[in-house]
């Protein structure tokens, strides 16, 4: 769309021929920013609640710097995920509040404040080598506006740990559960509650394992009802999605 027709279409409105819902409608798919290799997609925030997120993982230092400096020049927050602390050194001068989240390998620049839910969401652990994957989930469920409660390491090897934090899980809106092995803690915990699980399956466990297969396909054959599975060690996804539950 050119800018002649964007003119055309807010004359329309002010001349009262069409109403703003319908502008609106037709402005929702145009405005990205091409550069030499990205197509920054500015109105993905007023399409679909959020805006575009920079994967940073492939990129290189330069694509990356590019990117954070064309949408910092736009009203909206800026989250990349999959970040090195030696990328995050190599861009940190571009925004004084560039923040990195080293266990989550994300980083943002908070430029809108939002009221949160008041519900929340929970992000479990079956073990602490899966805290990494649980903090992507967490932070970016955190910068995209909600309240969220850690529990980590709480596996099926001693259950009685789960049992003790029921209370705080019961009273969560969404909850996101993350274990490799076996992967056999989202079933355990959608045969306790009545939210709706996020399970996902991340890369440890020994042979076996076959880096999160076993534990992928633990949680998409489970017989407990209310469980939805993400990609292996896809963090991201989970708390994206738990952010899209919790708002509601």
């Amino acid at each position: 769309m050119t800018n002649e027709e964007i003119h055309k279409i807010l004359e329309s409105v002010k001349e009262q021929k069409i109403n703003p819902e319908e502008a609106l409608a037709l402005l929702k798919d145009f405005s990205f920013q091409e550069l030499e290799y990205a197509k920054i997609d500015h109105h993905r925030e007023l399409r679909t609640g959020y805006p575009e997120i920079i994967y940073c993982s492939g990129k290189t230092t330069r694509q990356v710097r590019g990117i954070i400096t064309a949408m910092l020049e736009k009203d909206v927050d800026i989250m990349a995920t999959r970040a090195s602390e030696d990328l995050f050194k190599s861009v940190k001068d571009l925004h004084p509040q560039l923040v990195y989240y080293k266990d989550a390998r994300i980083i943002s620049v908070k430029k809108k404040k939002s009221k949160p839910p008041k519900t929340n969401i929970c992000v479990i652990t079956a073990g602490t080598s899966d805290i990494p994957v649980a903090e992507e989930a967490a932070v970016t469920a955190e910068l995209l506006g909600n309240k969220t409660e850690r529990i980590f390491d709480v596996g099926v090897a001693g259950i009685h740990r789960l049992m003790n934090k029921l209370d705080i899980i019961k009273r969560s809106r969404v909850v996101i559960v993350i274990a490799g092995m076996e992967g056999a803690l989202a079933s355990i915990i959608g045969g306790l509650i009545d939210k709706p699980i996020i399970a996902v399956p991340t890369s440890v466990g020994y042979g076996a394992n076959f880096g999160g297969i076993s534990a992928l396909l633990a949680m998409l054959t489970s017989c407990a009802g209310g469980v939805s599975v993400v990609n292996i060690d896809n963090g991201f996804g989970a708390g994206y999605y738990a952010s899209m539950i919790n708002k509601l």
